[in-house]
């Protein structure tokens, strides 16, 4: 029986992760268990022996999921199964798309499908930074064409160290949380969030993730070699027409070059300029030549735009629109542009336009997460939607893509790190980024209309924060040229997308992927300063629109208040049944919830309009208030007896009203004195130590009747005069 092999390596810090294959999905192309703690990965790795027709792209499926029973747990919902995927492992499924897909061949277009699967989840393990290598270890054990293998690692600052993989309770702490990918040569993704870090330390972080990728990256051909090796598929994915494509060269290059040096700003203008070289190119054939032909002619005249379009740029330093290298496009914004909204901003630049709002809420509109690994609640959400329009095409609204999950969640991570503490931000904040134009670098768009929008909706956020995006052209023989605030075409004909956000202080969250080998650190280095330039200026415009907070909240904006109460004062608010606290919602019209925590209660009530708040607030401060001693109250009599009256004070708070409490008169009986449902002002003059019964009077509140004049110096008719006592027994008389 095969038990499979194995291979072990060490972390930095000594923790083993071991690969294991052969012994399970042994019909896949590639498959291999990743172990670390009780963290248990399965990735495999499958492709199709022969290309669709008329692919000429790499179509490359990759999908993470987390299994339920990988932490003892059932699947919420009706059905009791793992449904479409959760956001987080959307996440992670692009984290190592992104990272596999510039290692296969150019050449190579047959159908492949990466599978990656959680069966063994350990709480101090993060999966997502050991994803990427169970997928590259399946595909470099394969016989699939894969120019790898390739690793992915987290490099978190922890207490001024840099550590890689750190443990879950430990990331808590982390200044900077970085997902780095490469091979032993090349970095090829990067991503992750800041807290306002340099530049140069976000470079020893890369440098940092790059030595143990080189050792992951050698424990795999270590495994490789522990099982034969493997010999690579043979395939033929292109039939190609030499003399066509020279022919294609020769014709249009001078053409292409000359254009992209004309610096048209306008988009569209630019492309029909081009298309109509290859309109011309076409007029050489018969419409039964062009029939045949047309595909690979489009094919060549491509190459022939990326290979024109990079080289104008590098000898003239002269972009498609006419800038120069470290330019930024125009820039102009707008705040409280919705009028219904809570907060709101345009923000445009160039041709790219992002149309955001904010709305505020309560603990109710907390967004609930139920994921395998992660569990809890979010109260800050960011939503990016990418319609065609936006880029003025015609295709079907299918709902989110992964696309629009990864952009937003970049914005998000950018703008979380200047958030104020959620002690002084008691909202759930729901940001909703609509992309109206694109042209380059919406997601950074993004982030610069959510900086404008929290600010006009009253969030006092810690600085302004922008978002450029950064691009690379190189030749790979010493020419390159770093390019900032990037297009569209830039971003498709380049060799670096590289998006940076953050305030003026520092780096709070970046993207990059990089599609050239050997970049060198000083190149990315200049990239990282280049771009704080840009974004300096970016900032220096949106703060000519807003630079700080509202200093209040929109009118029609929620209020919130919160504080706390004992534990067993949440009962009495909530009631029987929930009945008090929903007839105070009702009757007030504010939203209050109640969440035992800490062993305290906490308590937040949310409400539009001050009366509504302040109405449910004194409703439910009076039901949780302590009597005092000495406190003048207005009670409800509750209940009349023969010796007093019962009198509610606060809800579910009654103290006796004896009737020799009632008024300095001598009462003989309780007729016609009160009746139930009256008000009455009292006072709490006592509690008895032992059944914690409340004493009320309402005489001490009266003020006391006036005797008749003289009438203290007669002696009463048909009595004794008073026996006087002699001074020295009148202490001690009882």
């Amino acid at each position: 029986m095969n038990l499979g092999v194995k291979h072990t390596f060490s972390l930095p810090d000594g923790r083993e992760i071991t690969m294991e294959t052969g012994k399970l999905a042994k019909q896949a192309d590639g498959s291999v268990m990743i172990r670390m703690g009780d963290c248990m990965i399965l990735a495999t790795a499958c492709a199709k022996q022969d290309a669709m027709p008329g692919v000429d792209f790499m179509p490359l499926t990759v999908d993470y999921q987390e299994k339920y029973a990988s932490v003892g747990r059932f699947p919420g919902g009706f059905f009791k199964r793992e449904a479409r995927p959760s956001e987080y492992e959307i996440l992670i499924s692009r984290l190592i798309d992104r990272a596999l897909r510039p290692m296969f061949p150019e050449n190579f277009h047959a159908d492949t499908q990466v599978l990656v699967t959680l069966h063994s989840g350990d709480k101090k393990v993060l999966p997502d930074a050991l994803a990427a290598l169970a997928a590259s270890t399946a595909l470099t054990i394969s016989d699939i064409p894969f120019n790898g293998p390739i690793s992915e690692v987290r490099v978190a600052q922890i207490d001024g160290k840099m550590v890689i993989n750190p443990y879950t309770e430990d990331l808590s702490r982390a200044t900077l949380d970085l997902i780095v990918a490469g091979s032993s040569e090349n970095i090829v993704m990067v991503e992750g969030e800041m807290n306002e870090v340099s530049e140069a330390t976000m470079l020893e972080a890369i440098r940092t993730a790059h030595e143990a990728i080189k050792v992951q990256c050698q424990a795999q051909l270590d495994l490789l070699a522990k099982i034969g090796g493997k010999t690579k598929r043979e395939y033929n994915h292109e039939e190609h027409d030499e003399e066509l494509r020279k022919l294609v060269r020769d014709e249009t290059f001078k053409k292409v070059y000359e254009t992209a040096l004309l610096g048209n700003p306008n988009k569209s203008e630019r492309q029909k300029a081009f298309e109509a070289i290859l309109e011309e190119f076409n007029t050489r054939f018969t419409e039964e030549e062009l029939e045949e032909k047309i595909g690979l002619i489009k094919h060549y005249y491509h190459e022939v735009e990326y290979d024109a379009v990079r080289e104008a740029l590098l000898a003239e330093k002269k972009r498609l629109d006419g800038r120069g290298l470290s330019d930024i496009r125009p820039i102009w914004s707008e705040v409280n542009y919705i009028p219904t909204a809570h907060g709101s901003s345009v923000f445009t630049r160039g041709e790219t336009q992002s149309l955001t709002t904010v709305t505020l809420g309560g603990k109710m509109e907390e967004q609930i997460i139920d994921g395998a690994m992660i569990e809890g609640t979010k109260k800050f959400i960011l939503h990016y939607n990418f319609p065609p329009f936006s880029t003025g095409e015609v295709r079907p609204m299918r709902g989110t893509g992964r696309r629009e999950v990864g952009h937003g969640n970049l914005a998000l991570r950018a703008l979380t790190k200047a958030l104020p503490p959620e002690t002084e931000n008691p909202y759930t904040i729901r940001v909703v980024s609509d992309i109206l134009e694109s042209n380059g670098s919406s997601s950074m768009a993004t982030v610069c209309a959510g900086s404008l929008a929290l600010m006009d909706a009253g969030i006092k956020m810690k600085s302004t924060v922008a978002g450029i995006a950064m691009g690379l052209i190189s030749d790979g023989k010493g020419r390159y040229a770093i390019l900032s605030d990037i297009l569209g075409d830039e971003d498709h004909l380049g060799d670096m997308d590289f998006k940076v956000a953050g305030t003026a202080k520092g780096i709070t969250a970046t993207q990059m992927d990089l599609k050239v080998t050997g970049l060198p650190y000083e190149v990315m280095a200049q990239a990282l300063e280049q771009a704080r330039q840009g974004r300096m200026h970016i900032i220096g415009e949106m703060e000519k629109t807003i630079s700080q907070a509202r200093a209040d909240y929109k009118p029609h904006a929620p209020r919130i208040v919160e504080f706390t109460i004992e534990v067993d004062q949440i009962g009495a608010v909530i009631g029987p049944g929930g009945k008090i606290i929903q007839e105070i919602q009702r009757e007030s019209g504010a939203t209050i919830t109640i969440e035992e925590k800490d062993n305290k209660g906490y308590v937040q009530i949310a409400a539009v309009g001050k009366e509504s708040l302040d109405k449910a607030l004194e409703r439910v401060k009076a039901i949780v208030a302590v009597p005092e001693v000495g406190t003048v109250y207005k009670g409800k009599v509750k209940n009349i007896t023969t010796f007093g009256a019962f009198v509610e004070i606060l809800p579910g708070k009654d103290g006796l009203l004896h009737i020799s409490e009632i008024s300095h008169e001598r009462l003989a009986n309780m007729d016609g004195v009160f009746k139930e449902g009256d008000l009455v002002e009292v006072k709490l003059i006592g509690v008895e130590e032992k059944s914690g019964k409340l004493k009320l009077s309402r005489k001490v509140l009266l003020p006391k009747p006036e005797r008749p004049a003289g009438e203290g110096n007669k002696p009463h008719e048909g009595k004794h005069r008073e026996r006087r006592l002699p001074k020295e027994n009148q202490n001690t008389e009882s």
